[in-house]
């Protein structure tokens, strides 16, 4: 891909402005459409509507609210494809259906315009700081195509699969994140009843989940499978389902003490084993 490519954005909310002020260094030249006439992008240039920044970007992202707004700037009136020419490349950053990302890109497609599902992962700080995952489903080329551009903002961009691939893997993602903040609300209720200052305890989660990799630290493999007893992965996820098993029974004790309920706690130790897969048959 040569760096001249004239790279354009659509959407300047909270995710979107940072990304578009990172693509702004781009030696090819952005050109950014919102609906907001007081946001700006210093180094770059304005377009009316999507039809019009359409007609200059090869390579073009949206960072929209839902799936409805991603139709009707892709393929709505004054929409991407009145002007896109072929060979072009759409990048859906928003968080949409599979089922949405793949009837849009039948319709790029029928008009040679390439169309990639690429949700991002980090937050507004991740873009500011140019180190967002983004997880790109659709047509290798389409995300060869993406990757010059976007190592303005993305320091890890994962070619997730087909059309679809990209935010099947964000919800994937997502629901860890939100399954985690919800389990950190229930470690939090535990912690005050136990007299435990929250805002120490946030600390050392936050210190130790840096060193350690958090959740993210057990998905090493390849498959959900049961783990059988020759294989390399059984003696360190067998050690890991003890610590486990050990430290969840004397939390979910110290809730009963403490008045304290704990369901995820309960479901954790149920299907931890499992899940792992060195469940107690296993073992």
């Amino acid at each position: 891909m040569s760096d001249h490519t004239p790279v354009g954005f659509i959407g300047l909310g909270n995710m979107g402005l940072p990304m578009a002020q990172k693509l702004a260094g781009w030696d090819g030249g952005l050109t950014f459409c919102d609906l907001n006439p007081d946001v700006d992008v210093e180094g770059a240039t304005r377009a009316d509507s999507a039809a019009e920044l359409a007609k200059s970007a090869s390579v073009i992202g949206v960072t929209v609210l839902n799936d409805e707004q991603v139709n009707a700037v892709v393929a709505g009136p004054n929409g991407i494809l009145e002007t896109a020419e072929p060979g072009t490349v759409i990048a859906i950053h928003s968080t949409i259906s599979p089922q949405t990302a793949v009837d849009l890109e039948k319709q790029c497609a029928a008009q040679g315009v390439a169309l990639v599902d690429a949700p991002v992962s980090g937050g507004a700080d991740g873009a500011k700081q140019g180190r967002l995952a983004i997880m790109v489903g659709g047509e290798r080329d389409a995300y060869l195509k993406l990757k010059e551009p976007y190592s303005l903002v993305s320091d890890m961009m994962i070619h997730a699969g087909p059309i679809g691939a990209g935010t099947k893997m964000k919800l994937a993602r997502n629901l860890l994140h939100f399954i985690s903040f919800t389990a950190t609300t229930e470690a939090s209720r535990l912690a005050e009843a136990a007299g435990i200052d929250i805002v120490k305890l946030g600390k050392v989660v936050r210190h130790t989940d840096a060193i350690t990799g958090g959740a993210g630290a057990i998905m090493l493999r390849e498959t959900t499978a049961p783990i059988a007893a020759d294989d390399f992965w059984y003696d360190i996820f067998t050690h890991v389902r003890g610590l486990g098993e050990k430290d969840l029974g004397l939390a979910l004790q110290l809730g009963t003490e403490l008045g304290v309920e704990l369901p995820l706690g309960e479901i954790a130790l149920e299907r931890f084993a499992d899940g792992l897969g060195v469940g107690r048959d296993n073992a």
